[in-house]
This record gives C-alpha cells, structure tokens and sequence, in this order.
C-alpha cells in the first residue's frame, strides 16, 4: 500500500485529488482535457450500444422472434427502464467501495460482453425461430422460453454495463478539473457542451449508422461492431490511468440517509427541544446548513439522548453512534431530498411517453411509405427527427432565446421549474399529435391491401418525434439543474441518480399500461394494424394533462435550495460541486 506524501504548499498540486499512487495530484501531468477525453469516448460508445440495440430491438422482437406488438414493446421499455434503474446501483457501489474509476472499468467491460453475445445469439438460427411462411394455415412460430432467455441474459448485461457506467462516467470527467484554477473552471463548462455533444453524436450514429447496419448488412455484424468499440474505449481508458486525477469518496449517501431515518424512526418518542440550538451539531459554523421547521419527524435524530447515543471509538473514548443520533445538517440534507420528490413524482409520466417514441412509433413506421427517391429510410432511423429536435432546441436556447431574455428582462431564461413545464406541455401535445396521426395511418391500412406497405409517407410521422424531442430537451436540462442545484452538496451523485430513476420508473410504467390496457380492452392487439393505437395514445395525453395539473401544484410548493455557506462556491471546496 502506497504510503501518501504529505500535502505541500506547492501551487502547482490540486488541493481535493491525489494521482495514481495516492499522493497528492501533480496540475501539469494529470487531469485537464489530457485524463478527460478518454472519458468522453467511453460515452460515445456507451451511448452507440445502448441506442442502437434500443431503437430498433422492436423490429427484431416482432419480424424474427414473432412476438406480438404490446409484448414487443415491453421488452424494449423494461430493458431501458432496468438500465437506468442500475444507475443507483452503479452510484452507491461507486460511492461506497469501487471509486468511479473502477466503476467505469468493471462495468464497461460487462457492457462490452453483454453487447458481444448479444452479436452472438443474433447470428446462430438455433436461437431464433423458423421463418413465417406465407399462409394463414402457417402461422409465425413465436421464439421458445430458451431462445428468449437467451436474449435477455444478453440484453441485462448490457443494462448492467450502461447503469454502472452513467453513474460515474460524467462525474469522473469532472474529477480532472480543478474550478479554483481559473482556466480549468473554464474548461469545465466546455467539457459540459462537448460531454452533451458526444453523447448527441453517438445517438445520432445510433439511429443512423448502426441502424442501417442491422437491417442491410446484419444485426450481428453491428453488435460486433459495438462491443469491439467499446473494448477499445476501454483500452484507451486504461491507458490513461498514470493521467487522472482521482477524488476520495466522503462515503454513500443513501446510508447517510438510511441513518437519520432509522435513529428518528428510534427517537419517535423523544420530546424534541422548544429551539432548534439544543439538537445535535457537530460540523463547524460555516458548514452547517440551517434548520427548518419543515418534518419535523425527522428532528428526532439530532435529539440528544445521553450516553445511549454513544458507542466506543477507536481510541476507547466514547462518540456518537450516526444510526442513533445525526446532526442537525445531516437531518437537513435529507429534509433537502425529501423536497424533491414531489417534482420527482410527476416527471415520470414525461418518460412514460418517450418510451413510445422507441416502440410504437417505429412499429408505426413499418408499415408506411419510407422511401425517399431511391433510398428506403430504416423504421427505427425516424428518431434522427426526435435527436435533431433535442440538438436543435437547445440550440436555439443557448443562441437565440437567452441573450434575447437577458436583454428584454434581465432573466438567464426559463428556470428549471419552468424547463421542465415546458417539457411535460410538450408531450401532451406530441400525444395528442401522435393519435392525430395514427387515426389517419388506421384509416388508410383500412382500405390496403393485407401484407402490403401503407400508401401512406412516413414522414407523416415527423411532429409526434419533434414535439416529444423538443420537450426532452427542456425536461432533461430543467430535471438534471433542479437535482443538483436543490440537493445537499454530499449527494450530488446520489441526485443524478434519482434524477436517471425519473427515466427508469416512466418506462417501467409504459410497460405496465401497455400490460393493462392490453388486457382491459381490444386498443392493443397482435398486430399494430389491427389495434387502436390513437386511443392509447389518448389516454397518455389525458394522463399527461392531469400529471400537469399535480405538477404545477407541486412546482409552486417547492421551495427555493437551502444552501449552507460551505456548499457556496468558494477556492476550498467548488472542486467538487460537479461530483
């Protein structure tokens, strides 16, 4: 074990991060855009295999498995769903045991491997069914309980590797930055627009690309080409070890909040103090965060309880056990989470509804006219209109609409609150566009012929992907702000990974209404010609209404960050506030 140099006045280490060996991070060989880029690539590839499986996989579920259209669906979104929900996994392991850079290793290496038997098992015909033969005496044989199974041990690796790596990919990039050194505080923000960029790029190659690889060339052929990407990423990353710059990890978070929890859930009967300046406190006064009068259940845990509070220390004295007594700024940072989850709550039907955009829609897109002169567009390629929305609003944001609003009314722009109405107004529309749409498509699939492509253009598809894309991009720059702005600096990590479980618990929640109203009424059927997909799509839009209503309420309760003067960007300690 190395032992560690002790910290010098030297002007050239950064105060917060130690190099490879554990001493203290040398600012001229280490960190910067030198240890960052590596970053950045393991994004891209990571961000061309989740994308490009997940766009398309419908096609696959429904043309070589034979699976119904609803039982389709559900696949894709619980796939994606699953792989955000491991995002907390991934941030808790990172926090707790593993450090985020090993955390980026381990879990890439199992995205890389999930994504290479995934190539595998889409090139042997024993792993798939027979194909349908033209008659109705032969009906498609659909794939057995082996040949799904295997599919899906491929698919939750895959969603394995993705939670583990968005939980700490971002925040590693931000570890080779150093914010009290003024160039690398503005290399930051450049590393922000060119981490987003990146990530636009390699779901741009996804739709686009990798998509016309699987249905012209192979589907194995593209997952090949995933996995060895990443496998090189990985390469790349490894091999800068000796460059970065690693921060010490100040414990989990969702342990600090498990143990103010349960020493309340303990104290319930305690009488708590007339004034908040007899709890407990241990932190020093320009590190406390002040008390609100806001659940008080929770002040419970700061209240002083004697010797019982104790246990023995590891020089024998006495100290305060954290499952039976917490400070009163450990109580308040998660009184401080506890106020998010209102707005939490009523951001998940917003996914619910971009789930379609991957499932529906491009089954939508099958049966229509996708040809463009002499070239035939890939169904699951129509979301380069839904990425080109997301690029292009936030564009016109960044561009056009913040200096217009700061030279009108002196306003940075719509506050998060507001982004993120924006977005959820949006969807509704993007629904009630989409059933719009699909009445006129179920209209003219009335009077074809059976088997044939819809005399109908895809494009008519096209407002449904702008006006759900457009509100991504509000909703996911409005969500990603409010977590991190209105959360306790010591769970910055923790916030982005409640923020991602917006996204996993809206498609878990796709699945669970396609199950239900697939099995209430006749809206959803085998196949998407002989079902009433606007009526569902009707129903999210009404959902959609109705959750707005529950948001504004929750938006005007929510009330403004309570911020202690430690978490303030200040030269000791802004170093981490991008963690």
């Amino acid at each position: 074990m190395e032992i560690e140099r002790p910290w010098s006045g030297d002007g050239n280490l950064v105060h917060d991060a130690v190099d490879y060996r554990g001493c203290p991070a040398d600012r001229s060989s280490t960190g910067s855009w030198l240890g960052a880029a590596s970053v950045v690539g393991i994004e891209l590839c990571e961000r061309l295999a989740t994308m490009g499986i997940a766009v398309n996989l419908v096609t696959y579920l429904t043309n070589t498995m034979h699976l119904p259209s609803a039982q389709s669906a559900n696949v894709v979104t619980d796939f994606m769903g699953t792989s955000f929900l491991l995002c907390f996994l991934g941030g808790f392991l990172a926090d707790a045991f593993l450090g985020r850079y090993l955390t980026i290793a381990i879990f890439a290496l199992v995205q890389a491997l999930g994504t290479g038997l995934l190539a595998v098992s889409t090139t042997l015909p024993q792993l798939r069914p027979p194909p349908c033969v033209a008659g109705p005496a032969a009906p498609c044989e659909e794939a057995t309980g082996l040949q799904m199974g295997v599919l899906y041990v491929c698919l939750y690796l895959i969603a394995l590797g993705t939670g583990g790596l968005k939980s700490s990919v971002s925040g590693f990039g931000t570890d080779q930055f150093d914010e009290r050194d003024d160039r690398e505080r503005t290399a930051m923000g450049y590393f922000f627009n060119r981490f987003f960029f990146i990530i636009s790029v390699g779901t741009l190659l996804a739709v686009t690309v990798l998509v016309y690889i699987q249905d012209h060339i192979g589907r194995s052929w593209a997952y090949g080409i995933c996995s060895g990407t990443m496998l090189v990423a990985i390469a790349v990353f490894l091999s800068g070890t000796r460059r970065y710059r690693y921060k010490r990890s100040s414990g989990s978070p969702v342990v600090h909040i498990l143990q103010v929890l349960v020493a309340a859930t303990r104290k319930r009967g305690l009488k708590r103090p007339l004034t908040a300046a007899a709890l407990y406190e241990d932190r020093p006064e320009d590190a406390r965060i002040p008390h609100t009068a806001q659940f008080p259940c929770l002040d419970s845990a700061a209240v002083m309880a004697g010797e019982e509070d104790n246990e023995v220390g590891p020089h024998g004295r006495p100290t305060p056990n954290p499952w039976k007594l917490c400070s009163v700024s450990r109580v308040e940072e998660v009184k401080m989470v506890a106020r998010l989850m209102p707005v939490w709550a009523t951001t998940i039907l917003f996914w619910t509804i971009y789930a379609q955009m991957i499932t529906f829609s491009v089954e939508q897109a099958t049966t229509m006219d996708r040809r463009m002169g002499g070239f035939e567009i890939p169904a699951a390629s129509l979301t380069v209109f839904f990425v080109g929305a997301i690029m292009l609003t936030l564009a016109v944001y960044d561009r056009v609409f913040i200096p217009l609003c700061r030279n009108l009314t002196g306003r940075p722009g719509f506050t998060n609150l507001e982004k993120i109405g924006i977005g959820l107004v949006l969807s509704i529309v993007g629904m009630a566009a989409a059933a719009f749409c699909e009445k006129k498509r179920l209209a003219v699939a009335a009077t074809a012929t059976n088997g044939a492509v819809l005399p109908i253009s895809v494009f008519l598809l096209t407002p449904q992907f702008l006006l759900v894309g457009a509100g991504e991009a509000f909703i996911y720059t409005g969500q990603l702000d409010f977590f991190i702005t209105r959360s306790p600096k010591s769970m910055k990590t923790m916030s982005t990974g409640l923020f991602l479980t917006t996204l996993s618990l809206g498609f878990f929640l796709s699945s669970a209404l396609v199950s239900f109203v697939g099995g209430a009424t006749t809206w959803l059927g085998d196949t998407i010609n002989h079902s009433r997909l606007d009526y569902f799509y009707w129903l999210l839009a009404v959902l959609g209404a109705v959750n707005l209503a529950a948001y504004l309420v929750c938006a005007m309760w929510a009330a403004p960050a309570v911020i202690s003067k430690a978490e303030q960007p200040h030269p000791s300690t802004a170093a981490d506030e991008k963690c």
